[in-house]
Order: C-alpha cells, then sequence, then structure tokens
C-alpha cells in the first residue's frame, strides 16, 4: 500500500479524545451529576450572619453530608431594600429530603482538622408539612456561631471590672466562713462549713442520689419503642389544650401561685415534714417488703377459693326454693301481717324503754338505799332492858303483826274486830305540845318515864342527801325522857 493510503485515526485525535474522555470522567466523578438532566433540590435560608460560609461548603444532617451551599449574598426583604441579613442557598441530594416547614439551620465549625465551617440541617417534625424545592427558611429558625472577637468585643472594661467583682464575690461565697447565726438552720453536720465544704460533702450522698437520677431518666425512656416520643407528643396535646384557653391557663398560674404562697408560708412545718419524710419512707419499705412477702398466700388463698366461687351459681340456683318460701313467710298473711299487729305495741313499747332509763336510776337509788340502809337497821336488835328479845327489829315488827292479828279473831255480823285498852287508872299522863297538840291519858301506874325520848319536833329532812349516803342510825342510843 503507498504512504499516502494509508487508513486509521491518527496520534493527535486518539489523543484529544481521550483527554475530552478522562475531563468527562473526572466531571461525573466529582459532581455526581449530568448536566441539563439531574435538577438538585433547592433550599434558600437566611441568617443573621453567614459571614463564616463559603460556596461548596457542606450541609450536614447528623454528621451526614447531604448537599453543599451554591451561593451567599445580601438578603433583601419584599421592598427590594437591603438588610443585614445573608441569603444562603444550598443544593440538597435526596437523602436530605423531605424537608419539613419547622425545620432549623445552624451555621457550625467543623473539627480543627477539617477548618472552616458547615451548615446544620435538622429536617423538622413528620407532622410540618413538606417544603418545595425553592422554598426559603426565616430567620427565626437559623442561627450563626458567635466568634471569639464577639465575645472579646462584649467584654468592655466595666463588664470585665463587674465579672471581676462577680467571680470574686463567688470565691468568697464558696470559701467564706459562715457569721455568727447564719447556719443556725443547717443540719450540725455542716454547721460552721464553709459553702465550698459543704459541697464537698455533699458529694457523699452523690452517688445514690445520681443512680435514682438513672432510674428516673431510664425510666422515662418508656418499656416500648416510641414510649418517649408519645409522652413528648402526649405533652405537646397538653401544651396546645392549655394554650387554646388562655382564661383558664391563667386561673391555673394564680391557683398555683397561691398554692406556692401556702406552701411558703407554712415553710418551716414543711421542712420538718420533708425531714420526718426519710424514716416514714423506711418504714414504708419494710411495710412493703412484708407486704410484697404476703402477696404468695393471698395468692394461693385466691386459687384455692376459685372452686368455691364456680360453685356460686348452683349455690344461688339452689338457694332459689328457699327464697321462693322465705318470701311467702314474709308476705303480708305471714309474719308481715304480724310486724302490722305487732307495731303499735313495739311503739309503746319504745316509749317503755325511753322512760325506763329515768325510772332505772330512781329504782337503783332505792335499791342502795334499802340494801345499804334500811336492811342492816332493820337487823339490829333493840336493846329494852327487861323486855330485850334478842331478835332482830324486823323480826319483832312481824312477830306484832302476827299478835295483832291474833287480837282481831273475834268477829260479829259486821266481821272481825280488835279489844283495845285505851286508859283506865287515876294517873293522868300528857306530852308536851307538837305540831299535832297535845296528847292526854290516864295510866294505871305512875309512869317512870319515855323511852326513846319524845324529841318535840320531827327530825330534820334533806331531800338534797340521797338515802344511802346517810350512816346507819344507833337505835340503841335513844335517849330516855323524864317522868311526870
Amino acid at each position: 500500500m503507498r504512504r499516502g493510503q494509508k487508513t486509521g485515526m491518527s496520534p493527535f485525535r486518539a489523543g484529544l479524545i481521550a483527554i475530552v474522555v478522562v475531563v468527562i470522567a473526572s466531571y461525573f466523578a466529582f459532581e455526581k451529576h449530568v448536566p441539563f438532566f439531574t435538577h438538585h433540590y433547592q433550599l434558600n435560608a437566611v441568617f443573621q450572619n453567614a459571614s463564616n460560609v463559603r460556596t461548596n461548603s457542606p450541609v450536614r444532617i447528623a454528621g451526614v453530608n447531604v448537599g453543599t451551599v451554591k451561593n451567599v449574598k445580601l438578603y433583601k426583604d419584599a421592598n427590594g431594600t437591603a438588610t443585614g441579613a445573608a441569603l444562603v442557598t444550598m443544593s440538597l441530594n435526596n437523602n436530605a429530603l423531605p424537608i419539613h416547614s419547622d425545620a432549623t439551620l445552624k451555621v457550625r465549625p467543623k473539627l480543627f482538622l477539617e477548618g472552616n465551617f458547615f451548615v446544620q440541617l435538622s429536617p423538622g417534625s413528620p407532622s410540618a408539612r413538606n417544603l418545595r424545592s425553592g422554598s426559603t427558611i426565616p430567620v427565626t429558625q437559623t442561627s450563626a456561631p458567635v466568634q471569639i472577637d464577639q465575645v472579646l468585643s462584649s467584654l468592655q472594661t466595666d463588664t470585665r471590672t463587674n465579672l471581676q467583682v462577680l467571680l470574686k464575690g463567688y470565691g468568697d461565697a464558696l470559701n467564706g466562713k459562715p457569721l455568727p447565726g447564719e447556719d443556725a438552720d443547717q443540719v450540725p453536720s455542716v454547721k460552721g462549713l464553709t459553702a465550698a465544704q459543704a459541697l464537698n460533702r455533699s458529694l457523699n450522698y452523690s452517688p445514690r442520689a445520681l443512680r435514682g437520677v438513672a432510674l428516673v431518666n431510664q425510666a422515662t425512656l418508656g418499656e416500648d419503642p416510641h414510649d418517649l416520643s408519645k409522652l413528648i407528643l402526649g405533652t405537646q396535646k397538653v401544651a396546645a389544650a392549655l394554650d387554646s384557653n388562655e382564661g383558664v391557663l391563667q386561673d391555673f398560674i394564680t391557683n398555683f401561685n397561691r398554692t406556692v404562697a401556702a406552701f411558703a408560708a407554712q415553710q418551716s412545718n414543711l421542712r420538718q415534714s420533708i425531714h420526718l419524710l426519710g424514716p416514714v419512707l423506711t418504714k414504708a419499705n419494710s411495710t412493703l417488703l412484708h407486704l410484697n412477702q404476703s402477696f404468695p398466700p393471698t395468692r394461693a388463698w385466691a386459687r384455692e377459693i376459685l372452686p368455691g366461687v364456680r360453685e356460686t351459681p348452683a349455690t344461688i340456683n339452689a338457694s332459689f326454693p328457699w327464697v321462693a318460701q322465705a318470701r311467702k313467710l314474709v308476705s303480708p298473711q305471714e309474719l308481715g301481717g304480724l310486724v302490722n299487729e305487732l307495731r303499735p305495741s313495739i311503739h309503746d313499747l319504745a316509749g317503755v324503754t325511753d322512760e325506763s332509763i329515768k325510772l332505772i336510776p330512781q329504782l337503783d337509788l332505792i335499791n342502795r338505799c334499802a340494801t345499804g340502809l334500811v336492811l342492816p337497821t332493820g337487823d339490829v336488835p333493840i336493846q329494852d332492858g327487861f323486855l330485850t328479845t334478842g331478835l332482830p327489829n324486823y323480826k319483832e315488827f312481824w312477830q306484832a303483826m302476827v299478835g295483832l292479828s291474833s287480837e282481831s279473831s273475834n268477829f260479829d255480823g259486821n266481821g272481825q274486830y280488835t279489844r283495845f285498852q285505851p286508859g283506865g287508872g287515876d294517873q293522868s299522863v300528857h306530852t308536851g305540845l307538837s305540831q299535832s297538840g297535845q296528847l292526854f291519858g290516864n295510866a294505871a301506874s305512875k309512869p317512870l318515864g319515855t323511852q326513846p325520848k319524845f324529841p318535840g319536833r320531827e327530825p330534820p329532812y334533806n331531800s338534797k342527801v340521797a338515802c344511802y349516803k346517810n350512816a346507819l342510825p344507833n337505835l340503841n342510843n335513844a335517849p330516855v325522857g323524864s317522868g311526870p
């Protein structure tokens, strides 16, 4: 073949094609999209200060890159007036979607070895609406980091002086000894100690306290997945309900303030109650332990009683005939009618019972008078010289009644009669003047005297002294009266 008829691609063309292929492959490797065919999700955000954000700064969700910053420019309001804020335009990948209306963005510094800043994106809650591409997040949902120069510029001379005074006062408060009377209401273990020493001693109780806090935090997580999220959702609903009725919320806060004020007014009693709460809880712990130990026997008893419970329906069915007979027994023709007949008597009996409450104390007084005074007095023998019988005087009384009965054994057509010898003799006798007058009589012989002596008046009677409280009378100490 001639040299002019050589076929194939020239070396220049082949090298040019190779360069184009390498450029295209490198573009795809770094850009990860095809121009004019791939359309990324665009999101705008207004930052108060975005001077640290640059083009191509990463956008991250939970530390994962989901996009980059495409543009940073001055933000203008609806009237076209420039503001001090910055409008940041970001391009997000599909793994960042969806973005919700309550999404938040923050400018965060990278790690020390990375340098520069990145945009941290929180997509928002699923209950909020989704944002379309090109939407703008307002400045109220964005924040920028505080730079060290801003902190230093805020610490002016007077501010630094006040900060020094604050730190010195805080140090004195921690390391200063309490003045007399300042720690009078403290527990004995920390009296006389500085605040720092008391705080150090409180660390002795921290393990148990932190253990309790850990248990509470663990319990807050719940037993099943999403328990905590359900709690937060329920809290949100409660807060929304309170927010929907401002009057009720205002009354609740007012009443809560009054309650807290009442607790504050009784702070000494409340402090004492809390101080005594520890021993009570200790006792309650042992009580609950015994209660827990009682559960197995209770459970066993419940198992044993189950057969009886199962037989209860049959027992009820068997009791129906008895109930039917009992219903007839209490019917108006049987006990029901008897009750109606007895109701007046029962009413009168109730009245008698009420009156007997007044009668029984009086009967008790009579009984005590008879057993303590009348009967012992009747058992005393009367000493009457040669006429003394030695018998109790109550027996002599009944013997006199028997003699009187024998004297009245005579009778005629008008019935029984008794003969008396009312007087006779030449000796005239008379009694002294009394309330019943003066008595006269004739005796067969001259009287030697009177026994007992006539007092001339009735003995005094005191109605304010109970009978049983009187002393026994001395029947053998009666005075002897004079003769004629």
